[in-house]
């Protein structure tokens, strides 16, 4: 089966990733690679990290014990950056799984006066309540989105000490936030945030100036960014559409979009290929790129105010 249009075509491989025998996936919530293309994928079960080789067998485990509800996974430069959502931290590993870093205390939630991330909080608050994901900027800085019980962007050091935090609780002013639930961030420095529950992407500078929003989608859950410019997203089903995954250029433009079954965690490797995590049916799926688009000569990315919705 093959999905998508245009240079982005992919040949659909289900239940890519193998488990052991007698093994299940828990709810998998993200998934991500390596440099070596490896596959990470992060599940609300024990251990909570699978990593699997670049043709889907299982290599090894880690994380067990270590986290309340698995949440945001991102690699950048062979280093695992998670969070944990109920645990109200973000957590910095090694590939092998030795902590390298946690900020935040455990346990303790700041006070956005929200218990149903449903709701919009009522304030917003430092860090963190309920966080999404951890990210680091080509400066070395750490940004996380927070979250499910609050409506902010942090801004870290390498170090872990808090430098900024912008956004506050919304539907529709450049900055409001509902739910900022994942990010990408460009060579540039320039933040890529899902607004899920507003169903936009916000961008903003490295230090939180508004620079513009994408719209016309369904809530975006994860977010990606491959080395030519092009952005994946894996959206929640809206009014008009089924859940999906769209391939976008630097101006939020759909290039391809195809509907499938609900996914919370999805990421791409060096080669092109997007790996979907499937919510409710408990396995990776990959989609295989059927050849390497030519490089573009992209123009800049735009942060244009509004994108036309997707088909």
């Amino acid at each position: 089966m093959e999905v998508g249009a245009g240079e982005y075509i992919y040949e659909l491989i289900e239940d890519f990733a193998k488990l052991p025998e007698g093994e299940t996936f828990g709810l998998i919530s993200r998934v991500t690679t390596d440099s070596q293309n490896r596959l990470y994928v992060f599940q609300r079960k024990d251990p909570a990290v699978l990593v699997f080789d670049r043709e889907g067998k299982f290599l090894r485990s880690w994380g067990a014990g270590e986290f309340k509800r698995a949440h945001g996974l991102k690699i950048v430069g062979d280093v695992a950056y998670v969070t944990d959502q109920v645990d109200c931290v973000a957590m910095i590993y090694t590939l092998e799984g030795k902590l390298i870093r946690l900020i935040g205390a455990r346990g303790q939630h700041s006070d956005t006066g929200c218990e149903d991330w449903h709701n919009l909080p009522l304030r917003a608050a430092g860090p963190f309540n309920h966080p999404t994901e951890m990210m680091p900027g080509p400066s070395g800085d750490l940004y996380v989105t927070d979250g499910y019980r609050n409506s902010r962007v942090h801004r870290f050091t390498k170090d872990g000490e808090l430098i900024q935090s912008w956004g506050q609780p919304g539907k529709t002013a450049p900055g409001d936030f509902h739910l900022p639930h994942s990010l990408a961030i460009s060579p540039d420095g320039t933040l890529y945030v899902c607004d899920r529950a507003n169903a936009r992407v916000q961008i903003f500078t490295p230090d939180g100036k508004f620079i513009g929003m994408w719209t016309g989608m369904g809530g975006p859950n994860d977010i990606a960014r491959d080395k030519n410019g092009i952005f994946y997203l894996c959206e929640q089903a809206s009014r008009i559409s089924k859940p999906a995954i769209s391939v976008r250029d630097g101006n939020g433009s759909v290039l391809a979009r195809w509907e499938m079954p609900p996914v919370h965690g999805m990421g791409i490797d060096s080669t092109g290929n997007i790996y979907a995590g499937l919510t409710h049916l408990g396995r990776v799926n990959k989609y295989s790129i059927t050849r390497l688009p030519t490089s573009p000569d992209l123009p800049p990315e735009k942060k244009t105010s509004e994108q036309p919705a997707a088909p």
